[in-house]
């Protein structure tokens, strides 16, 4: 009978991974694009949504794009102090909402690249943000419409980058590299793709006290993104 029950329970945890209701970031469809190479997902849970494509690139001048779409563009912001903490450690108080430097969790516990449907803990986020990557992030009370409009805009841009809403910041949207913010108070649809696109180009893989490639990335990045509609 033991035997038997510990096949019975055997059979039951593989239906229960393969069903996809284990580590929410396991077995996730490559919608999410997580990497598990590039940090831990902290078993955040893998925003999995098929994006709305995003129309081509129209506005390519950052700083005009930003003011056309209401946004504030920050670019090289003096670093707060870094300091490596350990997995779980209270965030500190960060200059802004979201942050773009200060210190941050220790390696290799950063946020790993990739959509999720959590928000991200400060102390992950700018130990992302310290190896190169960029942050998508966005309210929660946004439509559905949008995000899937913001996710989608994600899709062409995966690689080094992380996307999650975020219910704490005074945003609608915002994008975030190590020292350098785009911040939006409202959602104006291409204008706005079009400012983080930029913001993208300008910014990743550029800043951070570690290069972008000392963990690995697979995939369009904003530096390259793949164009709308290119995907197989």
């Amino acid at each position: 009978m033991l035997r038997g029950g510990l096949v019975l329970v055997a059979l039951i945890a593989a239906l229960f991974v393969a069903s996809g209701c284990g580590d929410s970031s396991e077995g996730a469809s490559d919608n999410a694009h997580i990497n598990t190479e590039s940090g831990s997902t902290h078993d955040l849970i893998a925003d999995e949504r098929e994006g709305t494509p995003p129309p081509p690139l129209k506005f390519t001048n950052l700083r005009k794009a930003a003011t056309d779409s209401g946004c504030f563009l920050l670019l090289k912001l003096k670093p707060e102090e870094e300091k490596e903490l350990p997995p779980g450690a209270p965030a500190p108080n960060y200059e802004t909402e979201p942050p773009v430097s200060g210190p941050h969790v220790e390696p290799p516990y950063q946020q790993a690249d990739g959509a999720y449907l959590n928000l991200v803990d400060s102390i992950d986020q700018v130990g992302a943000l310290d190896h190169g990557r960029m942050i998508i992030q966005y309210a929660p009370d946004l439509s559905e419409e949008i995000q899937l409009e913001l996710k989608g805009l994600y899709d062409t841009m995966y690689g080094a980058t992380l996307f999650f809403p975020n219910d704490e910041m005074p945003l609608a949207v915002a994008a975030t590299t190590w020292t350098n913010f785009l911040g939006c108070t409202s959602y104006d649809g291409q204008v706005t793709l079009d400012a983080i696109r930029d913001f993208g180009k300008l910014t990743w893989g550029k800043y951070g006290t570690k290069p972008v490639k000392s963990f690995p990335f697979e995939g369009p990045t904003p530096a390259d993104p793949e164009e709308p509609g290119s995907a197989e």
